[in-house]
């Protein structure tokens, strides 16, 4: 398991949003944990056209926070 930290992917909002929040994402913001083969897409809409793939621990100037369920 990894620690997220504020500003990176696991812990922002765009973060997995293209197919909606799940149950595994949740898990993320409300632990700062997750495992290091979580790789999901970027919705953020400066990358959708892109379809990134990145893990929880990666990061962008795009940060915003997800809200913890």
């Amino acid at each position: 398991m990894q620690t997220v930290m504020d500003g990176q992917c696991g812990l922002c909002t765009h973060f997995g949003e293209p197919h909606g929040g799940n149950d595994k994402l949740v898990t993320i913001v409300q632990s700062h944990k997750a495992d290091e083969h979580i790789v999901d897409e970027c919705g953020h809409p400066k990358h959708a056209s892109l379809h990134l793939k990145v893990t929880p621990i990666s990061g962008c100037d795009g940060f915003q926070p997800a809200k913890a369920a």
